[in-house]
C-alpha cells in the first residue's frame, strides 16, 4: 500500500544496532544448549577433581560434584538420555495442545471470532477490544503474532484511524504481554513443566501446575489492557497523525455460513462447560479432590491439559464441519498433523534443553550454585524484594541475546528456582517473577525471529519503514509495560496475595 504521509524517518540507533549484531551471531537455541552441555561436562570434571563441595542449607548434608567424564557419568548418559527427553514435562503437554489448537487455527475459527468481535462493537470500544482479543490470542501461541495484528490494522483503517496504531497496540499486547492471559495456554503448560523439573532438584514431590500463576496473570490482562489503550490513544495515535491511502480496505464480516458455524460452536461450548460444571460443582463430583472434596489439588487442576485438548477438539470439529471446512476425518487428521510439524524445531530444541537440565541436576552443580547463592544472599541481607527484582532484571538481560522465553527459563530455572526455594519462596512464585520481568521488552528485541515479518507488515502501510520505524512504534509500549508490570509485581508481593489457586508466595 502506498503511504502519502511519511510519519517517521528510518533511523537506527547505534546501541541497538550493536545488540542486533551480537544477537545475530548467537547460534540456534538448540545448538546453544548443546554447547552449554559440553561446557558443563568439562566443568563437572574440573569441580570433581578439585573436590568442590558445600553444605545444603536445608538438609545440612554435604554436596559433592559428580563428573560426567567418569564411569558413573558414562553409565548415566547411556541409560538416561532417552528418558531425559521423553520424561521432560512440557514435551508431551505441548504436543497434545498443539494438536487441538492447530485444528482450531486451521479451520479458521480463531480468525472469524476476532473479525466478528471487531465488526460488531461500537467504534469507541474498538481499541480496548483489539487489545483484549490480542491478549486472548495467546491461545494460538506464536501464531497470534501472524494472525491478530494485521486484522487489528485493518479494523483501525476501516474506522478512519491510522492502521499502524492498531497494529502496534495489538503487537504490544501479544509480545510485551506474552505470558498474560485469562485462559490457560501453552505458555503456562511449558513454563510450569520446566519449573517443576527445576523445583524437584530440591523437593522431588513438588509440582507446579499450569494454573499456579492464574490469579496474577489474569489480573495482568485487565491491568495491561488499560495501559495499552492509554498509550495507543494518548501517545501513539496522535504522533502518527492522520493516514491517507489510495486504496480502500474493509474488514470482512463473517459470512452467513460462518455465522451459522459460530452459533453451532457456541452451543457446543455451552454444552462442554455445562458438563464440566456437573463434574466439578456438586458435592462428591468426580473431578474434585477425593480426599478433601475441594477443587484444590484435584483431578480438575491436574487435568487442565486434557480438558483444554478436548475443548479445542470439540470447537474445532464443530466449526469445521458446520462451516464445511472439514469434509472428512482425513482432513482433520492432516490439519492436526501439520500443526505438529510446525513445532518440529521446538521438539529438537527440547531435546537439548532436557539433556542440559538433567545433567545440571545429576552433577549436583545446580544444587551447589543454589546453596551457595542462597547463603550469599542471606549473608548480605538480600533475600526479599530486592533479590527478586535483581533476578527479574537479570532475566531481561539474557533476553537481549536469546529470543525464546522458554529457552531462557530452561537456562535460569535450575539455578534460581532451587536457590529461592531454599530462601522459602514457592517455585510458582519464582516462575511468576520471571514471567513479569521477561516479556515486557520482547517487542523491541532485535533477536526476535519474527522481526523481518513484522517490518514487512508495517511496510504495507509505510513503504519506507525499517527497523527505526518499528522501534519508534514499539518502544513506548515496551518500557511502559516494563514499568507497570514491575509495579504490579511489587504491589502483589507487598500485599502477600497468592499467585494462583491455593498457591502462596512462600513455602513457609
Amino acid at each position: 500500500m502506498d503511504q502519502v504521509k511519511q510519519p517517521y524517518q528510518d533511523e537506527q540507533n547505534g546501541f541497538l544496532k550493536k545488540i542486533e549484531i551480537i544477537g545475530n551471531k548467537l547460534p540456534n537455541p538448540a545448538i546453544l544448549f548443546l554447547i552449554m552441555l559440553g561446557a558443563l561436562v568439562l566443568l563437572s570434571q574440573v569441580l570433581a577433581m578439585l573436590k568442590v563441595s558445600a553444605l545444603h542449607p536445608m538438609t545440612k548434608q554435604p554436596i559433592f560434584i559428580k563428573s560426567l567424564i567418569s564411569t558413573e557419568g558414562l553409565h548415566w548418559i547411556m541409560t538416561d538420555m532417552v528418558k531425559n527427553y521423553i520424561n521432560f514435562p512440557p514435551l508431551g503437554m505441548i504436543i497434545v495442545l498443539t494438536i487441538g489448537i492447530g485444528l482450531v487455527e486451521r479451520v479458521g475459527l480463531l480468525e472469524v471470532v476476532i473479525k466478528s468481535a471487531i465488526t460488531s462493537i461500537p467504534k469507541r470500544y474498538v481499541t480496548v477490544t483489539v487489545v483484549f482479543l490480542s491478549f486472548m490470542g495467546h491461545v494460538a501461541s506464536d501464531a497470534a503474532i501472524i494472525i491478530v495484528p494485521p486484522i487489528a490494522a485493518i479494523a483501525f483503517y476501516a474506522l478512519g484511524r491510522h492502521p499502524l496504531a492498531g497494529y502496534a497496540a495489538s503487537l504490544a499486547a501479544i509480545m510485551s504481554g506474552f505470558t498474560a492471559n485469562i485462559l490457560i495456554v501453552t505458555t503456562d503448560v511449558l513454563l510450569s513443566g520446566i519449573t517443576t523439573q527445576a523445583a524437584q532438584l530440591v523437593d522431588p514431590n513438588i509440582v507446579v501446575t499450569p494454573v499456579d500463576n492464574w490469579y496474577f496473570m489474569s489480573f495482568s490482562v485487565l491491568y495491561l489492557t488499560a495501559v495499552t489503550v492509554f498509550i495507543t490513544e494518548k501517545f501513539i495515535e496522535p504522533r502518527l497523525g492522520p493516514y491517507e491511502s489510495a486504496k480502500v480496505i474493509a474488514v470482512e464480516r463473517a459470512t452467513p455460513a460462518e455465522k451459522a458455524a459460530l452459533k453451532a460452536t457456541g452451543f457446543a461450548v455451552l454444552a462442554y462447560v455445562g458438563l464440566l460444571l456437573l463434574m466439578v460443582v456438586p458435592e462428591g463430583a468426580p473431578l474434585r479432590n477425593p480426599q478433601t472434596g475441594t477443587v484444590l489439588n484435584s483431578p480438575l487442576m491436574r487435568g487442565i491439559v486434557p480438558l483444554l485438548f478436548f475443548f479445542f477438539l470439540l470447537v474445532g470439529l464443530t466449526y469445521g464441519i458446520k462451516s464445511d471446512r472439514l469434509k472428512s476425518g482425513d482432513e482433520a487428521v492432516k490439519m492436526m498433523s501439520d500443526s505438529v510439524k510446525g513445532i518440529s524445531g521446538f521438539m529438537v530444541m527440547v531435546f537439548a534443553i532436557a539433556q542440559f537440565i538433567a545433567a545440571f541436576g545429576w552433577t549436583n552443580i545446580s544444587t551447589l550454585i543454589a546453596s551457595n547463592g542462597a547463603v550469599f544472599l542471606q549473608s548480605i541481607g538480600m533475600t526479599g524484594l530486592p533479590a527478586l527484582l535483581a533476578f527479574m532484571l537479570f532475566g531481561q538481560l539474557i533476553a537481549l541475546f536469546i529470543a525464546s522465553g522458554s529457552a531462557i527459563w530452561a537456562l535460569l530455572s535450575p539455578v534460581f528456582v532451587p536457590m529461592f526455594m531454599m530462601l522459602g519462596y514457592h517455585p510458582a512464585f519464582i516462575q511468576l517473577a520471571f514471567r513479569a520481568g521477561d516479556t515486557s521488552l520482547n517487542s523491541i528485541m532485535l533477536v526476535n525471529p519474527f522481526l523481518p515479518l513484522l517490518i514487512d507488515a508495517i511496510r504495507q502501510y509505510d513503504s519506507k519503514a525499517g527497523i527505526g520505524t518499528y522501534l519508534s512504534l514499539m518502544i513506548p509500549y515496551a518500557f511502559s509495560f516494563m514499568a507497570m508490570w514491575y509495579l504490579l509485581f511489587i504491589v502483589w508481593y507487598l500485599l502477600g496475595w497468592p499467585v494462583g489457586p491455593g498457591v502462596p508466595q512462600r513455602l513457609w
